[in-house]
């Protein structure tokens, strides 16, 4: 991208207003990066229902099997891994199931890779490690919506078949037009100038959260606001899971640490035995008869 180009992107808009903030007291300083930070929400809820239909769509596919990839470059490339990542342990996805793929490798999460993030190809590539199915979704994120590894991913997953979305923070942008659902958050110039890690990370930030979050909820991984599909790997998780049975069920102590000894640690079913008093081999298959959604298991057993 050259420098004429750059120039006419709001991301990278220089603002006169704040060229003497290296001269401004810290205090000072924080106070106008705050305000400029509490824009951002506003400038997501723009886009609310286009986010929507696009959580539809990628909750109908996942339903199906399919898998949720986020693909980007730098700030917004580690922003999808870490969406990615967050998943097994708050949802108990599958291995695989959300991914997060960024351009350079897994080097680039710590280190600049020079040059990947121009690649269509390298996207290309990557997703066709992942063997990329028609029941897909690959998100691609670009605070520009212009970085050629996002677009390439997008370009890419289509003629697959997948279903594709783009995050930019741009209007009109080449990812946007490349994506079936275009998702696009213009936050205004940075407070550095083009450092896009500030306002638009923190706006692709909130969007990559719905999109996991709600997609999960469709799914059937909450029981209303309850993580109740946690994976407890340690004993803070351990003590989460006993409080999200409490919360569930309202039951007792000895009668939570039963019911979770009996569905060895598993929260979903474990509030299933005390909410529709069954035992555990039962609510296992109440909850595989109902995709697991445990609120469709307990109106069933009703």
């Amino acid at each position: 991208m050259n420098p004429s180009e750059l120039a006419t992107l709001t991301t990278e808009a220089f603002r006169p207003d704040l060229a003497d903030v290296d001269r401004l007291p810290t205090a000072e300083i924080a106070r106008l990066m705050n305000a400029e930070d509490q824009s951002v929400p506003t400038a997501v809820a723009t886009q609310l229902p286009r986010i929507a239909a696009a959580i539809d769509a990628t909750a109908a596919r996942m339903a199906h099997g399919g898998r949720l990839i986020y693909a980007g470059a730098g700030t917004a490339g580690r922003l999808g891994v870490l969406d990615a990542s967050e998943c097994p342990p708050t949802f108990n996805t599958a291995p695989g199931q959300v991914v997060g793929l960024i351009a350079g490798g897994r080097a680039a999460m710590t280190e600049a890779v020079e040059g990947a993030e121009d690649s269509k190809d390298l996207a290309a590539e990557d997703l066709a490690a992942l063997e990329l199915r028609a029941d897909d979704t690959v998100v691609g994120v670009s605070a520009s919506g212009r970085t050629p590894y996002a677009v390439g991913a997008v370009e890419h997953a289509r003629t697959a078949g997948a279903l594709t979305i783009g995050l930019s923070c741009n209007p009109g942008s080449a990812l946007a037009a490349a994506a079936d659902h275009a998702i696009e958050v213009v936050v205004g110039p940075e407070f550095v100038t083009g450092s896009t890690r500030l306002k638009a990370g923190t706006a692709q930030k909130l969007v990559l959260n719905m999109i996991s979050t709600i997609t999960m909820i469709r799914l059937g991984k909450t029981y209303g606001n309850l993580m109740v599909d946690v994976r407890a790997s340690n004993a803070k998780l351990r003590a989460r899971s006993h409080r999200i049975v409490a919360l569930a069920t309202g039951a007792p102590a000895p009668a939570i640490d039963a019911a979770l000894a009996a569905t060895d640690g598993e929260v979903k079913p474990a509030i299933l035995t005390l909410l529709a008093d069954v035992d555990a081999e039962t609510a296992v298959r109440l909850l595989k008869e109902t995709d697991g959604h445990l609120r469709a298991a307990l109106d069933a057993h009703s």
